[in-house]
């Protein structure tokens, strides 16, 4: 399978640069992936979509504020921060040590210092220092933080939310790039087809009967990372951690005794059910390449890291509907939901949404895939 197979042109002017107010105005394309139909509507209708059976997936995971700007100690030149996971510290395997990576990259050397500070009455604040601890052969760096009281904290006070490139605007309310069921901190990205929910629209979902349930997925930049290959079949993912407890387990089990429909909300849900529903292996993974390995599992519950890659030829075993956003071309994401609805289907879907200027990718407009 080609890369080139999930190509497509998007016009620039239908990027989305700020959020649409309020979130759920945002339009919303509804594919029957049985019958091939399109339908055109608002988000704040996907109750007219959904049914009273229905199990509605989120994904609660919560973005951190992973953009620091830090100044060199030796020089004060500027360097840009962008925290992606935290790992073992490779001395006393604990601590405050994240992966990273750093723009510009080659101006700190392993061993040198960065000041993170904050403008206060009567001048800046040193809140944090950063050290260079390693860096990895694909070009990431290993950092290690120096910090009195809660790390989450400091980073409240000194980080920006970690917008992708193609946002140019500035985001003047932070929280727009979290979902309003967000709890757990942990992204390094957010999980964008749940920026449409309101707690209005979660509370008429639940009156009319449809059962919410969480999962978590930390979303990792790698999600986002081009697929370099011509045969998608060679690329690589990037694993993230998820978790899904054993009550949840239990609930989305009785529900596919009951032929309920299972909804996932964003790819991330998407990746956490399919891979939870392997059972801690790739094995009978089909076309969607990938493991799981779980660190800690809860009767049918399970936590753990997943680099599953989903695209078409896959058999969904958890997932039987979809709300979305639209993904770039070329992407793993794009490749996955083409693997529910089938690539020509999709493609000719995102033909329809480019001609009625939809907004696209993380501020853009929704899909739901039914």
């Amino acid at each position: 399978m080609k890369l080139e197979d999930f190509g497509y042109d998007l016009p620039p002017h239908l990027i989305a640069q700020i959020p649409i107010e309020p979130r759920d105005a945002s339009r919303l394309m509804v594919l029957d992936r049985q019958e091939g139909s399109i339908n055109h509507d608002y988000f704040y209708n996907l109750t007219q979509w959904l049914r009273p059976t229905d199990i509605l997936v989120l994904n609660r995971t919560k973005v951190l504020p992973a953009r620091l700007v830090g100044l060199k100690e030796e020089t004060g030149a500027c360097i840009e921060v962008l925290l992606l996971r935290p790992v073992p510290d490779p001395v006393s395997r604990s601590g405050c040590v994240w992966e990273v990576l750093l723009r510009p990259a080659k101006r700190l050397k392993v061993g040198q210092r960065l000041v993170f500070a904050v403008e206060e009455r009567g001048g800046s604040s040193v809140q944090m220092r950063g050290r260079l601890l390693d860096i990895l052969s694909d070009g990431n760096r290993i950092m290690g933080f120096e910090h009195e009281g809660s790390f989450e904290e400091k980073l409240e006070k000194l980080g920006r939310m970690p917008l992708p490139p193609y946002i140019t605007a500035e985001l003047e309310d932070q929280e727009r790039y979290q979902t309003v069921y967000a709890r757990e901190t942990g992204s390094a990205a957010a999980p964008t087809a749940g920026l449409h929910f309101t707690p209005e629209l979660l509370r008429r979902i639940r009156r009319m009967g449809v059962e919410i349930l969480e999962v978590l997925l930390h979303v990792g930049l790698g999600t986002f990372r081009p697929v370099q290959q011509d045969n998608i079949l060679d690329h690589k993912m990037h694993a993230e951690y998820y978790e899904i407890d054993g009550e949840t387990a239990m609930r989305l089990h009785q529900a596919k005794a009951q032929n309920r429909r299972i909804v996932a909300v964003g790819t991330t849900v998407a990746r956490a059910l399919e891979s939870w529903g392997l059972g801690g292996g790739g094995e009978g993974c089909g076309a969607g390449v990938g493991s799981t390995s779980g660190g800690m599992s809860t009767a049918q519950g399970r936590a753990g890291w997943t680099d599953i890659f989903i695209y078409p030829g896959y058999t969904f075993r958890w997932v039987d509907a979809l709300v979305t956003n639209f993904h770039f071309p070329r992407s793993t994401l794009l490749m996955l939901v083409s693997a529910l609805a089938g690539r020509e289907r999709i493609l000719a879907a995102y033909e329809e949404a480019i001609r009625e200027e939809y907004r696209f990718y993380s501020f853009g407009d929704g899909m739901f895939i039914k």
